[in-house]
C-alpha cells in the first residue's frame, strides 16, 4: 500500500501581542539595576507562593475564555478552587507553622513568612473576587440559558418548594445534625474543607439569640434537581430554607454558609517510627485536627457571627475570604458531570504508538517490540492503556518473566497496574513494588494497595528513610534464550489510568542493557541497604542531580571551537537557587535559553546584565502539562545533544529530599521527536503565556489571528496523522 504522507501544520516562529496580566502584585523592583547585583541578591528571585498563585490565575483565566466550551469553563472554575484549598493546606499552613516558631528566614526574594502570609492574602482576595464576578455574571447566566440553571429558594415557585420540601423530609433532614453553642454545648470541632451553615436564632420564650452549626452533608448531591431537569438549587439552600424543622419553637433570624481550611501536611519522624505503615496512618487520623488556616464565608455575614467563628477558630483578619455568591467552589464538578457534549471539549481517544500497534489483528508483543529499539510515548495523546498498562499486564501472563519490579507514587482507585501485579504474584512472579506512602493526598489509598500487595505474596518496601520516592521506573527480568534480559520503562508521570488521560507525560520503553543494569542497582537501592555507586545512564537525586544539572548548563558556554549554547527546560516547577544561578551566568555567558514551566519560577528573565537570553514561558491548557524535558545541544561540551526525561523538578525538595531518576534519550527517532514537541510549545500563542522581568505573566497573541498555533491541539494531530501513516504503510 502506498503510506499517507505526513505532513504536520507549519510551526512558525511566535510572534507576540502581549495582553497585560497581572494576576499578584509584587515588590516594586527596579529591573535596570540588578544587573551589578551579586547573584545572591533576593531581588533577581520571584516569591514561590505568589508565582503558584500566578499560576492558578492562568487557570482561572482559561474559564474567563469565552473560546473555550461552556462546562469546560466550569471546570477550570472547579480545578482554580481545587487547587487553592491545597494550596492553603499545605503551602500556607507551613507559613503559619513558620511564623508560629518564630522563624525568621527569608524566602528566595527575601521576604519573611509573615510578609508573604500578607501579600498571599491580598492576591488571594483579588483572585476569589475575579472567580466570583466571572460565575455570577457570565457563567452562570450562560449555563441558564442552555437549561442549566443555579436556582434561588425565592426564585422557585410554591409548588416546586412543597416538592423540594418533601426531598428534604425524605432524603436529607434524617441525616443532618444540628449543633448548637452555649454554655453547655461547647464550639463544635468544624472538619476540614466541609460546608457549613452558620445559624442565628432567637428562642420565642426568652428572646435569647443562640448560635447553631449545621454540616452540609458532604455525601449528598450539591445541588437538587428542582424537578424540572433544569433548575438547581444548592443544597445549602434547600437546608437553610427548612431550618426550622432542625429549631422547632425557635426563630431563625439568618443563616450563612462557611468552609474552613485546616493544615493537611503529613509530618512522619521516620527516624522515630518502627513502623513506617503505622506511623503514616496515625498521621492520617491527626490531619482531621490539624489548625484552622482559612475560614471562607458569604458575604452579608454578620460581624458578630463572622467575629464568632474567627474566635473560636484562632483565625486573624487576614484570614477570611470573603466571597460573594457560593462557596466550595470544588462542587462545580458536579455541574461539569452533566451528560451535555455540545458544551465540552471534542473527546480525545489516545492512540496506540505505531510500534506497540497490533499487526493483523495480533496483539503486539511488547517485549519483541522494546528488543528492536527505544520506544517512546507521549500520553495523553498515545494510549496509557495500550502501552503502560499492558507492558504490566503482559508481563504478569508471561511464563519467562521472572521478575517485576517498580515503584508506585499516585494510583488509579481501581488500578489496573496493581491489580496486574497481584496476578503475577499469585502465578508465582516474584514481584517487588516501592509503595511511597507519603504521596501527598494519596496516603490513605497507597496503603490500602500495600496492603493488597503484601496479602498477596508481592514484596513491598517503603521507601528510603528520610526521603520520598519520587521517581516513576519499571523493570521486567525475563529469561530468553540468549539470557536473562530487562525490559524496562521510565517516566515523568505516574502509574495511574485515570490521571493519565488529563496529564501530559512522557514514557520511555527501553531494553537497553546499561539502562536495566542502572534500574538494577536503584531498585536494590530502594529495597535493601545497598548503595549504588555509579550509573551509567541515570541521573538520580539526592544524589548527584543537582551537581549533574549545573555541570550541563556550564558546559553550555561557547567557546572557541563552538557556537553559542543552547538549553531547553520543560518543567513544572523552577524553584531551586543554585540552579537558577547557573541559568543565569549562562545567560551572561551568551547561552540562548528556553524555559516552559507550567507552574512556580522563581527565575527573572529578560534582565539586561543578568538574563536578557532566558525567556520563559507556561502553557495551561486542556491538558496538565507534566512532563520534565531537559535539552543540553552541547551536551558536556562534546558538541553531542543531551536529551533527559524524568519525574524531577529543579525544585530543593526534587533534589535533596526525594528519590528522582533522569534517563538520557539515546536513540535519533525519539530525540527528533523530543525536538519536536518543544519547538510546537515554543510556537503556541493561544496557550502560552510569558514572564516578564517585573514578574508580570501576559498571554500570547498572535499577530496574524488566521493561523494560530496551539500546541496540544497540533500535537493531537500530529499523534493521528502519525498513527494513519502506519496503518497504509
Amino acid at each position: 500500500m502506498v503510506p499517507v504522507q505526513v505532513t504536520p501544520i507549519q510551526v512558525r516562529p511566535t510572534q507576540v501581542r502581549p495582553t497585560q496580566v497581572r494576576p499578584t502584585q509584587v515588590r516594586p523592583t527596579q529591573v535596570t539595576a540588578l544587573a551589578g547585583a551579586g547573584l545572591r541578591d533576593d531581588s533577581l528571585y520571584l516569591n514561590r507562593e505568589l508565582s503558584w498563585l500566578d499560576f492558578n490565575a492562568r487557570v482561572l483565566a482559561l474559564a474567563s475564555d469565552d473560546s473555550v466550551a461552556l462546562l469546560e469553563r466550569i471546570k477550570f472554575c472547579a480545578i482554580f478552587s481545587s487547587n487553592l484549598d491545597e494550596f492553603f493546606e499545605v503551602r500556607v499552613a507551613g507559613l503559619k507553622d513558620q511564623q508560629a516558631a518564630g522563624v525568621v528566614a527569608r524566602s528566595l526574594d527575601g521576604r519573611r513568612p509573615h510578609q508573604q502570609l500578607q501579600a498571599i492574602s491580598a492576591a488571594v482576595a483579588t483572585l476569589v473576587n475575579a472567580q466570583a464576578e466571572l460565575l455570577n455574571t457570565v457563567l452562570l447566566p450562560a449555563l441558564a440559558e442552555r437549561d442549566i440553571d443555579i436556582t434561588s429558594w425565592e426564585a422557585l415557585e410554591s409548588e416546586t418548594q412543597n416538592s423540594l420540601r418533601t426531598i428534604f423530609d425524605e432524603n436529607i433532614f434524617p441525616v443532618l445534625t444540628p449543633l448548637a453553642v452555649d454554655p453547655g454545648h461547647p464550639f463544635p470541632y468544624i472538619s476540614n474543607l466541609s460546608l457549613n451553615l452558620a445559624a442565628v436564632v432567637r428562642d420565642l420564650t426568652t428572646g435569647e439569640r443562640r448560635f447553631a452549626r449545621v454540616k452540609v452533608p458532604p455525601l449528598l448531591s450539591r445541588f437538587v434537581d428542582s424537578g424540572d431537569g433544569r433548575r438547581l438549587l444548592p443544597l445549602e439552600l434547600l437546608i437553610a430554607a427548612e431550618l426550622s424543622a432542625l429549631f422547632p419553637g425557635m426563630v431563625i433570624e439568618g443563616s450563612y454558609p462557611f468552609r474552613v481550611t485546616r493544615n493537611a501536611d503529613l509530618t512522619v519522624a521516620e527516624g522515630e517510627a518502627d513502623d513506617l505503615l503505622a506511623a503514616v496512618e496515625m498521621e492520617l487520623r491527626r490531619r482531621r485536627f490539624g489548625r484552622a488556616v482559612r475560614l471562607e464565608v458569604v458575604s452579608g455575614m454578620p460581624d458578630e457571627v463572622l467575629a464568632l467563628l474567627r474566635e473560636e477558630l484562632e483565625l486573624e483578619h487576614d484570614d477570611v475570604t470573603i466571597v460573594d455568591g457560593l462557596i466550595d467552589l470544588s462542587g462545580l464538578w458536579a455541574l461539569y458531570r452533566h451528560d451535555r457534549p455540545e458544551l465540552k471539549d471534542e473527546p480525545w481517544v489516545p492512540v496506540t504508538r505505531p510500534p506497540l500497534a497490533p499487526v493483523s489483528g495480533d496483539d503486539t508483543d511488547l517485549f519483541a517490540a522494546m528488543a528492536r529499539g527505544d520506544v517512546l510515548v507521549h500520553h495523553p495523546y498515545d494510549s496509557f492503556t495500550s502501552s503502560v498498562e499492558r507492558f504490566i499486564r503482559q508481563s504478569a501472563l508471561d511464563p519467562h518473566v521472572l521478575t517485576i519490579k517498580m515503584t508506585l507514587y499516585r494510583t488509579s482507585g481501581d488500578s489496573p497496574v496493581v491489580r496486574a501485579l497481584i496476578d503475577a504474584a499469585e502465578r508465582g512472579t516474584q514481584v517487588a513494588v516501592l509503595v511511597e506512602l507519603k504521596a501527598r493526598f494519596d496516603e490513605q489509598a497507597n496503603i490500602a494497595w500495600a496492603r493488597a500487595l503484601e496479602e498477596a505474596g508481592v514484596h513491598v518496601a517503603y521507601g528510603v528513610v528520610g526521603l520520598k520516592t519520587h521517581t516513576k521506573v519499571a523493570m521486567v527480568v525475563r529469561s530468553e534464550a540468549e539470557g536473562l534480559r530487562r525490559y524496562c520503562h521510565v517516566a515523568t508521570g505516574n502509574y495511574n489510568s485515570s490521571t493519565a488521560r488529563m496529564y501530559e507525560d512522557i514514557g520511555l520503553f527501553s531494553a537497553d542493557r546499561a539502562l536495566g543494569s542502572d534500574l538494577t542497582k536503584l531498585f536494590n537501592s530502594l529495597t535493601g541497604f545497598a548503595r549504588p555507586g555509579a550509573y551509567e545512564r541515570l541521573i538520580t537525586a539526592p544524589t548527584d542531580m543537582r551537581g549533574r544539572m549545573i555541570e550541563l548548563i556550564d558546559a553550555e558556554a561557547p567557546t572557541d571551537s563552538r557556537g553559542p549554547g543552547r538549553i531547553v527546560l520543560k518543567l513544572n516547577s523552577l524553584v531551586d537557587q543554585p540552579v537558577i544561578e547557573a541559568l543565569y551566568r549562562a545567560s551572561n555567558a551568551g547561552v540562548s535559553i528556553d524555559l516552559i514551566v507550567r507552574g512556580v519560577c522563581c527565575l527573572r528573565p529578560g534582565v539586561v546584565g543578568l538574563s536578557e537570553n532566558i525567556r520563559v514561558r507556561s502553557i495551561v491548557g486542556r491538558f496538565l502539562e507534566h512532563s520534565r524535558i531537559y535539552h543540553f545541544a552541547n551536551g558536556d561540551g562534546d558538541g553531542k545533544p543531551v536529551w533527559l526525561i524524568g519525574s524531577a523538578d529543579m525544585m530543593p525538595r526534587n533534589l535533596d529530599r526525594r528519590v528522582e531518576a533522569l534517563v538520557p534519550i539515546i536513540d535519533a527517532s525519539a530525540q527528533q521527536e523530543l525536538r519536536e514537541i518543544i519547538d510546537v510549545q515554543l510556537a503556541d500563542d493561544v496557550l502560552a503565556w510569558v514572564l516578564g522581568p517585573d514578574a508580570s505573566w501576559t498571554r500570547c497573541r498572535q499577530a496574524d489571528p488566521e493561523h494560530p498555533v496551539d500546541s496540544q491541539r497540533e500535537l493531537q494531530q500530529r499523534t493521528l496523522m502519525r498513527a494513519a501513516a502506519k496503518v497504509t504503510a
